[in-house]
């Protein structure tokens, strides 16, 4: 297994003291596959893909578990190893590309210094080659371009900056966190279809962060949902889609605006996720949850297997079996 992580969870300090961000999570992601991470806001999926490059704050930040990369445990290597790691064997493209590219360096100083790092490249070795990396997604008159600063491009055209810069030096995980967010729908679609050409031309994994199920049903092989900041389910893309067991997966999925619908009227899930400090006992979502039990809240349920490939974490829809 190229990536392995067991029983992460991640703790924050505040003034009141530590809260807890992340939970248990436990997930497996061969080589050469997609997965998908879905769920709310404040679910903990930006925290858990942070957490596998270390990119925490380490002296307010409390980590636990194992993240495994290749068999190593990247929580417990040295810090000099990991920046060697960083970049090259595993990168990064993050939510919000203006606030991620430095506004004072040209667009081909920071794609340069990846390949400077990593590649030894020198100088003008390393401009070539970022030309040819904004070439390969598909940025126009990309030998200009290198010497524009983020200012100077378009929304899309930073986002796909950004991922000429994870792609630099071919890694071979790549996590997306949220890469269309405030894109228009047919930047959108561009950028998914090229993270799509490529993972086939690199032979990458990929694991992607989003909001959009849509975006995520036509990527993802396999789909991580997260509530509260641990796993509630974890199934192949196609089960999660058309056969959810969980009742918030459920939620969110009658949430997706139908155009088929007489009466347009969009689902919301009642209520709200709860403050990390403050989470219920037992299941977290279970004030939400219209099957909830007083069982419900007496404790933790497990993720236990609804079918081969298929966990979920809720005994109702457990004992109720597969519909």
């Amino acid at each position: 297994m190229m990536l392995s992580v067991e029983n992460l969870s991640v703790d924050f300090r505040v003034d009141t003291g530590w809260i807890r961000s992340v939970d248990g999570v436990s997930f497996d992601l061969p080589a050469n596959a997609t997965l998908g991470i879905v769920g709310e806001s404040g679910s903990g999926k930006s925290v858990t893909a942070l957490s596998v490059l270390r990119l925490h704050a380490m002296r307010t930040t409390r980590m636990a578990g194992r993240i495994l990369f290749d068999g190593k445990d990247l929580l417990a290597m040295p810090e000099r190893a990991l920046r060697r790691l960083r970049g090259r064997d595993i990168a990064m493209i993050f939510q919000d590309p203006m606030h991620s590219l430095n506004p004072v360096l040209t667009i081909g100083d920071q794609i340069g210094e990846t390949l400077r790092i990593h590649q030894g490249l020198s100088g003008d070795q390393a401009m070539t080659r970022a030309a040819e990396l904004l070439d390969m997604v598909r940025i126009p008159d990309a030998r200009s371009r290198i010497a524009d600063f983020p200012h100077q491009l378009s929304g899309g055209m930073r986002q796909r900056v950004m991922i000429a810069m994870a792609i630099a030096c071919r890694p071979r995980l790549l996590i997306a966190d949220e890469p269309t967010t405030a894109l228009d729908v047919t930047v959108q679609a561009q950028i998914l279809e090229l993270l799509r050409e490529l993972r086939a031309e690199i032979g990458m994994s990929v694991i992607l962060i989003s909001h959009d199920l849509g975006l995520v049903a036509e990527f993802a092989e396999r789909v991580l949902v997260m509530y509260a900041g641990s796993l509630v389910e974890d199934a192949p893309a196609q089960t999660i889609f058309e056969q959810p067991m969980h009742p918030y997966s459920e939620g969110l999925l009658r949430a997706i605006p139908s155009p088929d619908e007489d009466v347009f009227r969009l689902y919301a899930i009642p209520g709200r996720i709860p403050d990390p400090g403050r989470r219920p006992p037992g299941c977290a979502f279970a004030p939400r949850c219209t099957l909830a039990l007083p069982a419900c809240s007496a404790g933790m349920p497990p993720m236990d297997t609804a079918s081969p490939g298929h966990l979920v974490r809720c005994p109702v829809r457990l004992s109720e079996g597969i519909r």
